[in-house]
């Protein structure tokens, strides 16, 4: 029996504070995330939500009597909802009479206060709900503000905004006050994480980044900013035991991840065992057992606990220890390429019974503050199946490798990355293993931002490119954004088109679409706010104008799509393309049929 194919990949389960046998998580319902109740004391796990679109946004009370989900359209525009835990049939608006807005932030306190972010055009504005109902607005900022956490017992609030802004990182008391702001710029980003467990005066946690390096952080009302002996050399996240005195931090470096348990008291860093690979979330529950979603270029992302903890599983999942085998038809490389700020590591995949150089297609990743994993990639299989090898490269502004490395756009936004992925290019076609004539471009969101930049800006390097939900105007990408998007772009530019028009022309794909000669696929999603369709939509019709191959592909969707089905179709249709115009990819009769579908063991 065949597994179908799923765009969703599991997130820890979130555990009620004061029934930790009961917690909510986002599973897979016939192809589409959807929100699930679990009882660990009873071994049973229902589901909360059917909506059409998928949910992936939800909350358990801390005395796991209730679920909280978003309920919002294709643009991320909604209202809150709680439905009872064991009835989820049971269900009723969290804010009746407040007008549906962006998710900016849910947190709750000890006795089950929550305290909710909703955002829009000009700001967000925060509301307490009381668990008799009552809904009471609390404070409103301007621009681009969310909701990190509220401590235990509601006194203090902690809002973020960009980190390297002035007021990365707001402390409010529980009527809105300002208490406290720490700041980043001159230098130095910080990241507020969440307040301390416990009845204690309030501690935050945070991460500061500073002299390109990071490091553990907190924060009290009486003791201010104090930041923590260890000092780590690439990106890091962290969240808190229950006791309150130890930390869960959890590092990115290069294609991997690392777990530590930082003792604030006794000042110890001590590893927590994990398997090779990447670790894409991880937190510790109120049994003191560490959680943590894994995986590694030959298995999909799964939910793993240290302690070993029977964890819930869908009707799809197939047996516990499952895996891709990849190995018998994909060979694996890493390569470490020089480049202009330094060597640039990149992940190679190719075809197990094919020697000598490959046609090759370029996996360009987002963000742009992501990173090529050591992680399970269909789309890695789907193109090594077709023939080609795989190349995915962390360029310049990616994670994993530090600050200097993630912070460095010294030719211009795009451009910088631009230099880093030819510079691979090169070192793999100087060492015969691409042929350098057939090389193509494949990207997402600001990955496929890079395909199009490149095809334009490097025309005689890349073959072909396909471009997914991309920027193609930056200027005019930038008027239809949400606040969020508006404020990183202000950010990467150092200002807004108005401000710094010429950066924006050089770095905007359409600036260059008349030096365009490679086939191109395009894909927009009908209510992305993140990278709208409509100057995409122009930038096809100038190829079109210039006779260059094009294919636009319009999909009912937002900027991510969560419908496996959808995902399917998508491929199906870029691999046509591609069997058309790219001459490197061969034609495997169903090709993305043939990867996804694979046989039970």
């Amino acid at each position: 029996m065949a597994r179908p194919f799923r765009v969703y990949y599991p997130a820890l389960p979130l555990v009620a504070e004061h029934a930790p046998h009961r917690a909510t998580y986002i599973g897979d319902a016939d192809g589409r995330c959807q929100v699930f109740a679990w009882d660990r004391a009873a071994g049973s796990a229902h589901q909360v939500t059917a909506r059409t679109a998928g949910t992936n946004r939800a909350a358990v009370d801390p005395a796991g009597t209730a679920v909280w989900w978003f309920d919002d359209d294709l643009t991320g525009t909604g209202t809150w909802r709680i439905s009872d835990f064991d009835h989820p049939e049971r269900s009723s608006e969290a804010l009746p009479g407040i007008a549906p807005a962006r998710h900016a932030g849910l947190a709750m306190t000890a006795d089950g206060t929550a305290m909710v972010g909703l955002s829009d055009e000009e700001g967000m504005t925060l509301y307490r709900w009381t668990t008799d109902g009552r809904v009471t607005p609390v404070t409103r900022m301007s621009g681009y503000a969310h909701l990190v956490d509220v401590d235990p017992t509601g006194d203090l609030l902690v809002v973020g905004r960009d980190a390297a802004s002035p007021e990365g990182t707001t402390v409010l008391d529980s009527r809105g006050g300002p208490v406290a702001v720490l700041s980043g710029g001159a230098g130095r980003r910080i990241w507020p994480l969440g307040f301390a467990p416990g009845s204690g005066p309030a501690r935050l946690l945070l991460v500061v980044e500073e002299d390109d390096e990071y490091a553990i952080a907190t924060w009290a009302r009486a003791d201010g900013l104090s930041r923590h002996r260890w000092r780590f050399d690439t990106e890091i996240t962290a969240s808190w035991y229950p006791d309150g005195n130890r930390v869960l931090v959890r590092q990115d470096r290069h294609a991997g991840s690392r777990l530590h348990c930082a003792d604030l008291t006794a000042g110890t860093l001590t590893g927590v065992p994990t398997p090779a690979g990447s670790i894409l979330d991880a937190a510790v529950w109120p049994d003191d057992d560490v959680a943590y979603v894994w995986t590694d270029s030959t298995t999909p992302p799964q939910i793993r606990s240290v302690a070993g903890l029977e964890l819930p599983r869908g009707p799809d999942d197939g047996p516990a220890d499952e895996a891709v085998s990849l190995a018998e038809f994909c060979r694996r490389s890493e390569v470490w390429a020089a480049g202009a700020a330094g060597p640039i590591h990149a992940l190679v995949a190719a075809p197990a019974d094919r020697t000598g150089p490959l046609p090759a297609v370029f996996l360009v990743h987002g963000g742009p503050f992501q990173h090529a994993r050591d992680a399970y990639e269909p789309l890695v299989e789907v193109l090594v199946r077709a023939g080609c090898a795989v190349v995915r490269v962390n360029y310049r502004g990616s994670s994993g490798y530090g600050a200097a490395w993630r912070n460095d756009f010294r030719a211009g936004v795009g451009l910088t990355q631009l230099e880093d992925l030819a510079a691979v290019r090169s070192h793999l076609s100087d060492r015969s293993v691409i042929i350098p004539h057939r090389v193509a471009l494949w990207g997402s969101s600001w990955g496929g931002y890079l395909t199009l930049l490149a095809l334009g800006r490097q025309p005689e390097l890349w073959r072909l490119g396909v471009a997914i939900n991309p920027i193609a105007d930056y200027a005019a990408a930038f008027e239809a954004a949400t606040p969020a998007i508006r404020a990183l772009d202000t950010a990467l530019f150092g200002g807004t088109p108005g401000e710094v028009p010429q950066r924006y022309a050089e770095s905007s794909p359409a600036s260059y679409v008349d030096q365009v000669r490679a086939p191109t696929f395009l894909a927009v999603a009908t209510d992305d706010v993140r990278c709208p369709p409509a100057p995409v939509e122009r930038y096809a019709g100038a190829l079109m104008r210039r006779r260059v191959p094009v294919k636009l592909l319009r999909t009912r969707a937002g900027h991510e799509d969560f419908d496996a089905r959808g995902h399917v179709a998508l491929m199906q249709a870029v691999l046509m393309f591609m069997q058309q115009h790219f001459d490197g990819a061969r034609n495997e009769g169903t090709p993305v049929a043939l990867a996804m579908a694979r046989p039970r063991d």
